[in-house]
């Protein structure tokens, strides 16, 4: 495990570069159809991507590139657990997967958590999901934290056949952060 935190903000994916920020009211149509084209989350409705856009902004981000949505995270913190950060749905555009921007939107998520106070975050996450086990996996590591990992809600508990969902939890997060790399390095290849 390293202590070197990822720079929250711009961010690389090949050749092209992608800035990272809270979502605006605007980007709710485009985070509904990101998730709807991933074919891997539980779609929401659209009224519900408005929410998030709207509501918790401050514990979400979305991926832009040449002004598009191209990926974003959804999260909230836990109303009773304020140290703890739940990640909802994170999802990447096609075109811009494979460049660091799923880990990068969590890391941007969580550099602006912790400075009010968060040391945990929590996700859950189906036993089939290789990407997002290896995702926040990988995100433990850069932080240097701890990640444990229990079933939340069994299978038993879902009426339409759902996998069992895991909680991974990791933490305690460190802050503040180091100092990033410069913005020229930041990137999948930095």
């Amino acid at each position: 495990m390293t202590s070197a935190h990822p720079k929250p903000g711009n961010l690389g994916n090949g050749s092209s570069t992608v800035s990272v920020e809270p979502p605006t009211l605007a980007d709710g149509s485009a985070l509904w159809r990101i998730a709807r084209d991933s074919g891997a989350l539980d779609l929401n409705s659209s009224y519900a991507y408005l929410l998030w856009a709207r509501d918790f902004a401050g514990t979400s981000a979305v991926a832009r590139h040449d002004g598009n949505v191209v990926g974003f995270v959804t999260g909230y913190v836990r109303p009773d657990a304020p140290d703890t950060v739940v990640v909802w749905q994170v999802a990447v555009d096609a075109s811009h997967r494979g460049g660091g921007v799923a880990g990068r939107l969590v890391d941007h998520v969580l550099h602006r958590a912790v400075r009010t106070g968060v040391r945990y975050l929590e996700t859950t996450i189906t036993a089939d999901n290789a990407a997002s086990i290896r995702l926040f996996t990988a995100l433990a590591e850069r932080w240097g934290a701890e990640l444990s990992r229990s079933v939340l809600f069994g299978a038993e508990l879902f009426p339409d056949g759902h996998e069992a969902e895991y909680l991974y939890r990791i933490g305690p997060l460190v802050t503040p952060a180091p100092a990033a790399p410069p913005a020229d390095r930041v990137g999948p290849h930095a």
